[in-house]
């Protein structure tokens, strides 16, 4: 089965593999798939050479770390868990957010259910415009000095934000952020204007979630037909749905469309396609992966095999630039009138 050299996880000396395997779908009624599956969804990505699993405490309401846990007790020291806090686990005040009495309480939360005594990576789930980035970053550097937790990163925050808590550690001497687990794909590239700069200048690895846009970018959603309620996006519920309004739109089936023309010219899957494209992006580490089957954890590995000829990198990447706000737009103009100027024959 594929694989790939490890990669160093930001400035740390943790190594990790390029294809991260994400536990979002395991114990999951509704979309996902369940424990026995999942355990052998996690032995078929061990056994095939790979050692970094993502989950979170909010993912099927605590299950997914329990199963993940499970999964790894063997074998603890030859795997790197990531999981993350921030998300509502209840309605309570102190039961979502980055304070300090709820990330102290998650902690020893997703400690118990993984059956561990350490984290590998600990993550802030979402950015929590409640509490200072202060207090967050002060509490995150006590949990590692405790030894409950090896790293720590962030994820869903913004470019300010991270600069905030990036330079609070380091005038304070804390443990900094050693990565941003933000959402990428070929079909959402908005992190490219601000946050990669960002991620790049302090070293930040860059860990993405949805590199396959919820699977829209297997061509599964047909534009304009509902999607099956066995699908992410056609299940019940806010979550689905607001998902589905922001990524099943016709732009985003634009470039599906672009996507699937050039994986029919290479003769791979669009699978494989869209994560070799976010595999060799600046800054990221290990796309995220979210496969329900066996089968489509080996076709997600696949993507490790293959390496886009420039001219297909060229041709998606113009198809799905990301739309520019102010000043961004305005600067890429300017740029764009400067090597027009640096172009031009010159004049006698």
């Amino acid at each position: 089965m594929a694989t790939r050299t490890f990669r160093k996880l930001g400035r740390s000396g943790m190594l990790v593999s390029p294809l991260c395997l994400g536990a979002m779908n395991f114990g999951n009624a509704q979309f996902g798939c369940d424990e026995k599956t999942s355990i052998a969804i996690i032995n078929a990505y061990l056994e095939a050479g790979h050692n970094f699993i993502d989950t979170a405490n909010v993912y099927s309401a605590g299950l997914s770390e329990t199963i993940v846990g499970k999964a790894v007790k063997a074998r603890r020291e030859n795997v790197v868990i990531a999981t993350k806090a921030a998300g509502p686990m209840g309605p309570g005040a102190f039961q979502s957010g980055t304070s300090r009495k709820h990330v102290m309480r998650a902690v020893e939360d997703s400690l118990r259910r993984l059956d561990t005594d350490y984290i590998d990576l600990y993550q802030m789930h979402r950015l929590d415009d409640q509490t200072p980035v202060e207090e967050t970053m002060a509490t995150l550097n006590d949990i590692v000095r405790q030894g409950k937790a090896r790293f720590i990163g962030i994820s869903n925050w913004t470019a300010s934000a991270i600069v905030e808590a990036v330079m609070l550690t380091e005038h304070r001497g804390w443990e900094p952020p050693v990565s941003l687990q933000p959402q990428y794909s070929i079909i959402a590239r908005d992190i490219e204007v601000e946050i990669v700069p960002v991620c790049l200048k302090f070293g930040l690895g860059i860990i993405p979630w949805s590199p396959l846009a919820g699977g829209v970018l297997t061509g599964k959603y047909l534009r304009g037909k509902e999607p099956a309620a066995d699908m992410r996006f056609g299940a019940p519920g806010p979550f689905q749905k607001i998902w589905r309004e922001r990524l099943l739109r016709d732009r985003n089936y634009d470039i599906v469309d672009a996507v699937l023309a050039e994986a029919r010219k290479l003769d791979v899957s669009p699978i494989a396609l869209s994560l070799a494209w976010n595999l060799d992006r600046p800054g990221v580490v290990a796309p995220i992966i979210g496969p329900k089957s066996v089968q489509q954890l080996n076709d997600n590995l696949a993507a490790l095999d293959l390496v886009l000829p420039a001219e297909t990198v060229n041709r998606i990447d113009e198809v799905s630039q990301p739309v520019l706000g102010y000043p961004h737009d305005f600067l890429r103009m300017m740029r764009q009138m400067l090597e027009q100027m640096r172009s031009a024959p010159a004049k006698n």
